[in-house]
């Protein structure tokens, strides 16, 4: 892949899939950013692995759904690095129960955590991008998003909202020459998954197209692509990495 910046940040990095991300875009020459809310020893982890494999790498605490931790957790990375040239909304949480018997803290704290916090990084970096008018940002929504899911209204929600929201911060961003996209991820391979029984996975593997689930490097793929200069005439766009569950 072919890159015009230099760095990225990455919300929720430490673990799953933003882990991933990091290192696939830090094999690719990027500074990578890890960010993570609690749990220091394991982005250090990450950080050394990265390293380690001649990547460029450091990491950053503060919590997503704090506006003012994230807004000086971007500042200090310009400060650091003169610039932010990417990046990548992944943080968020799940909460999961059937409508009927959810309260409505049990939706809001989701939508706070996954869509709240995407509006605040997107807002902020769209600020610090405009400045040399260049940038990309990718939103890590997902196939409940577009499809629902029982059970997953708060969850739904928050990342129905997260692909209507990429499209109008890439309207809002194009004059500036800096680019919004969305990925939507399937049934991927993570520590979440990982609990499920045989069983349960192969009835989600029957519907899936493709027969298999995905991975989280599947996911780091997709977003290297959207935030290249290969992807630079891509905006506004929603990346279905599902294995045609979804389409």
């Amino acid at each position: 892949m072919k890159f015009s910046g230099k760095n990225v940040l990455i919300t929720g990095a430490s673990r799953g899939i933003g882990a991933q991300i990091a290192k696939v875009l830090a094999g690719m020459g990027l500074k990578v950013w890890i960010n993570y809310r609690s749990k220091p020893e394991i982005a250090d982890a990450l950080k050394d692995e990265i390293i380690a494999s001649g990547g460029d790498a450091a990491v950053i605490k503060f919590d997503v759904t704090d506006e003012d931790e994230f807004i000086k957790g971007i500042n200090l990375i310009v400060d650091s690095d003169g610039e932010l040239s990417y990046l990548v909304n992944n943080a968020g949480i799940t909460n999961d129960k059937l409508a009927l018997r959810m309260k409505t803290e049990d939706f809001t704290s989701v939508i706070d955590a996954n869509l709240t916090s995407s509006f605040i990084g997107s807002r902020e970096a769209l600020k610090v991008m405009s400045k040399k008018r260049f940038g990309a940002v990718v939103n890590i929504a997902s196939i409940v998003g577009e499809m629902g899911n029982a059970g997953q209204v708060n969850y739904s929600a928050s990342k129905g909202g997260m692909i209507a929201m990429t499209k109008s911060f890439a309207k809002e961003g194009a004059s500036r020459n800096v680019r919004f996209n969305a990925i939507t991820p399937g049934f991927i391979e993570t520590e979440m998954t990982a609990v499920l029984s045989d069983e349960v996975k192969e009835n989600y593997i029957q519907n899936i197209p493709l027969k298999k689930l995905g991975s989280a490097e599947d996911v780091a793929n997709g977003v290297a692509f959207l935030l290249s200069d290969y992807a630079s005439y891509t905006t506004g766009e929603v990346l279905k990495i599902n294995g045609g569950l979804y389409m």
